[in-house]
């Protein structure tokens, strides 16, 4: 099945498995039908199994969203009581769509709690109280944790859901056709001698391992001390980038448990680096490797050189919790984290070009598999050992997989033989039953003034200003970050477009009141830098904050 095809089935209310193989596409089609949500004034509930596959949605954890914590069991008492939590009941209510990400690391046990917590506040017993209920991952990947630990397809609240199953079969990460055999042997627990060989042909020893390029292993200590190990090495003092939050406090904790980056990153001038958030437009996704080549002059932002020779001066850039389409809470960082060194567990999601991998500890039947299908081909593959399990899936999954294949050629038969009009009408019904327009509300409906071909970046981000519209709504608009909307401010105030009294107005009430301190900290340093200031107020103001700050003082 094609994306298209999963994202128009999913379009139309019906509860769906969204699977496939790595690199087939799945985040990128449920990302278009949150997007797609958006646009129709539908807010979905996005949540996943981890705080790491959360974070790259701007969700929160399932257990958190359901309010079941870290439950293994819920009594008759838990779940009244979880129930009459008003935060929890309130989110449950308004939802109209429950994205879970990453299903395969999601125990059974859990996935019935949910319906179960979802039913009770919706006070309704159909399958998670009417729900639609859209979950995404792949069962060949991590599995759930614990040794008695079941798959969410094994519940019977999986079977009650009655799933459509979309099974992506596009492959947009590999282009390397001999790599991809081995990967679907690997899936298939079909890997031969003949695979063994090949595999055998990226056998390298240590010493061999290519400089600057990311070394994948099974466990955190070896990450954190071939990291820690290879900061040393390099001359000089490290430049220190604190992480900025704001927020209710569950959800910033967890946030800065899902996010890639630490709260402090050090780096130094070489260091081997990786980003950890998409930017299309600067240049980067989550996964690009890169080389700090320098800092730059008026921010002490790191300057990255990419593996493809691209230069990127990097700035901070924000994660968030979203919930019924405000914001909950958001952590500010660069998004960068010392990439000598990462886990399996934390790359799932990423797309390398070339990776050194030690498989000689896996301990888990997907973890080879997750981690070499992170790789686009063969000839990026370095790897320094592998154990018997590295080449192991897991030995329920071969049934279960055609089951899945056969139920989604179904899904995709019935689908066919629906006219147009008819899926039509289905996805706008379901649309007016979450209390959505059908019309799209599109970049050129609300800002038309702005839509004109010539206009520069800048003279857009002005339209805004004169609109009235403060940073938050100029950002979510133009669709750009805030650091890049703050150069705009920068600019526009050089070239005296804006002044005092608009720039008041842009930054809100709560900054505003506290310019006097942070202008006299710029004043006490004699600087007009960012990092002797942030690091003053000990991480007190964000990057962004600081810059604004600045900004407005030019007009004291």
């Amino acid at each position: 099945m094609t994306q298209e095809q999963a994202l128009e089935i999913i379009k139309t209310g019906a509860n769906v498995f969204l699977t496939g193989e790595p690199g087939s596409g799945k985040t990128h089609t449920v990302n278009a039908y949150a997007d797609y949500l958006r646009e129709h004034n539908v807010q979905p509930a996005i949540t996943a199994s981890t705080g790491i596959a959360a974070t790259h949605l701007n969700g929160i954890t399932v257990h958190s969203w359901a309010g079941i914590g870290v439950r293994e069991n819920l009594s008759k008492k838990d779940l009244e009581k979880i129930a009459k939590t008003s935060y929890v009941r309130k989110r449950v209510e308004k939802a109209k769509v429950l994205i879970i990400d990453e299903i395969s690391m999601l125990e059974a046990q859990t996935f019935s709690m949910v319906d179960l917590v979802c039913q009770e506040v919706r006070q309704s017993k159909e399958p998670f109280g009417g729900l639609q209920i859209v979950a995404v991952g792949d069962f060949f990947q991590l599995p759930p944790i614990g040794n008695e630990a079941e798959f969410a397809f094994k519940c019977p609240a999986w079977e009650k859901a009655n799933f459509a199953v979309c099974y992506l079969t596009e492959q947009y990460r590999q282009d390397d056709r001999d790599f991809l055999t081995i990967l679907s042997a690997i899936r298939a627990n079909g890997f031969t001698e003949e695979h063994l060989q090949n595999i055998k042909t990226r056998v390298i020893k240590f010493e061999q391992s290519p400089k600057n390029i990311t070394r994948i292993f099974s466990h955190n200590a070896d990450v954190d001390k071939v990291n820690g190990e290879e900061l040393k090495k390099l001359p000089g003092h490290a430049a220190a980038f604190y992480m900025f939050s704001r927020g209710q406090r569950n959800f910033v904790d967890s946030l800065k448990r899902g996010c890639l980056s630490p709260e402090t990153l050090e780096l130094k001038k070489d260091a081997c680096v990786m980003f950890t958030k998409n930017n299309l437009k600067e240049g980067f996704v989550n996964g690009t490797i890169g080389k700090v080549v320098g800092f730059s002059k008026n921010n002490n932002y790191p300057i990255v050189e990419t593996t493809l020779g691209e230069q990127i001066e990097v700035s901070p850039m924000e994660w968030t919790v979203e919930e019924h389409g405000s914001i909950k809470a958001r952590i500010t960082q660069v998004p960068l984290r010392l990439a000598w060194a990462i886990t399996i567990h934390k790359s799932q999601g990423m797309s390398l070009d070339m990776a050194v991998m030690d498989l000689q500890k896996t301990f888990e039947f997907g973890q080879g598999y997750v981690a070499l299908s992170r790789v686009r081909r063969l000839s990026g593959l370095f790897l320094l050992g592998y154990n018997q399990k590295a080449f192991l899936t897991h030995p329920e999954m071969q049934n279960q997989d055609r089951v899945f294949r056969d139920q989604s050629r179904k899904a995709q038969e019935n689908f066919a033989l629906m006219s147009k009009n008819e899926i039509s009408r289905q996805q706008n019904d379901f649309l007016l039953a979450c209390g959505g327009t059908l019309s799209k509300q599109t970049q050129s409906e609300k800002s038309p003034a702005i839509k004109k071909e010539r206009t520069s970046t800048y003279d857009k981000t002005l339209a805004l200003i004169q609109e009235g519209k403060n940073i938050e709504q100029i950002v979510r608009d133009r669709g750009l970050t805030q650091g890049t909307i703050i150069g705009h401010l920068e600019n526009l105030a050089l070239k005296e477009k804006i002044g005092y009294e608009q720039l008041e107005q842009l930054v809100g009430e709560e900054l505003f009141s506290m310019m006097p301190e942070i202008s006299q900290a710029f004043r006490e340093l004699d600087t007009d830098k960012l990092q002797p200031v942030f690091e003053k107020f000990g991480g007190q103001y964000s990057y962004d904050e600081l810059r604004l700050a600045r900004l407005l003082s030019v007009f004291n």
